[in-house]
């Protein structure tokens, strides 16, 4: 499947998580294309940390506006009745736990729901930015990834052993291959993506699964 696919299958199956009326939190990069897969007949409220709450999806090519970014410089559109505010407002709002849910990428999970995703140790990083505010302010916190690294080797671990960003804050892991609820009793694997079987879930993650009855496909 080529990137550009895969991307789209873990933004919209994020998206199906969401309901009309919720405030999410898009991280930069691969998170941001969940705003590209909300129904028309639904309204969810995109909150940038940058100063905005009301983004919409990306503009079409050649409609940019240069005034309206995401928190990482990409172009956004904003909806009706979206407002502008500037940082303290905006970390205000998600220090306060007033965010439903957070979306970011990530470098590793683990099995406890731990997350890293802002520092490989040797390598210059631009720094943490919001995400550390946002895992702990969040109430359900997302990881979009893919589910291997260019190696092959799992992203989803036993343990993290990259710098944390949060410990124990996920409440869902969504991939390239599935879609895995984070629970008290480990990751419990909800949905396989189309053309994988469970089988080959298990094979790729590193961590322990829990594999219930039932468990569904989404593409």
């Amino acid at each position: 499947m080529e990137k550009q696919n895969k991307r789209d299958m873990i933004c919209r199956r994020i998206a199906s998580e969401l309901k009309d009326g919720d405030y999410c939190n898009l991280g930069i990069g691969l998170p941001t294309g969940v705003a590209d897969h909300i129904p028309s007949d639904m309204r969810v409220y995109f909150q940038s940390e940058n100063g905005i709450l009301g983004a919409g999806p990306r503009p079409e090519s050649g409609m940019e506006d240069p005034d309206l970014i995401n928190a990482g410089g990409g172009p956004i559109t904003a909806i009706p009745g979206a407002s502008y505010f500037d940082s303290f407002w905006s970390f205000s709002m998600i220090r306060g736990g007033h965010v439903d849910m957070t979306v970011l990428g990530a470098l590793q999970v683990d099995q406890e729901g731990s997350i890293a995703n802002w520092m490989i140790p040797g390598k210059l990083v631009p720094g943490i930015g919001g995400a550390m505010d946002l895992v702990s302010g969040a109430r359900q916190v997302v990881a979009a990834m893919e589910h291997t690294d260019k190696y092959g080797k799992s992203k989803i671990l036993k343990k993290c052993n990259l710098p944390l960003t949060g410990h124990r804050v996920l409440t869902m892991i969504v991939t390239d291959m599935a879609a895995i609820k984070v629970t008290d009793e480990g990751l419990v694997l909800v949905d396989v993506a189309e053309g994988f079987t469970v089988e080959d879930v298990i094979k790729a993650t590193d961590a322990d699964l829990i594999i219930p009855d039932t468990v569904g496909l989404f593409n």
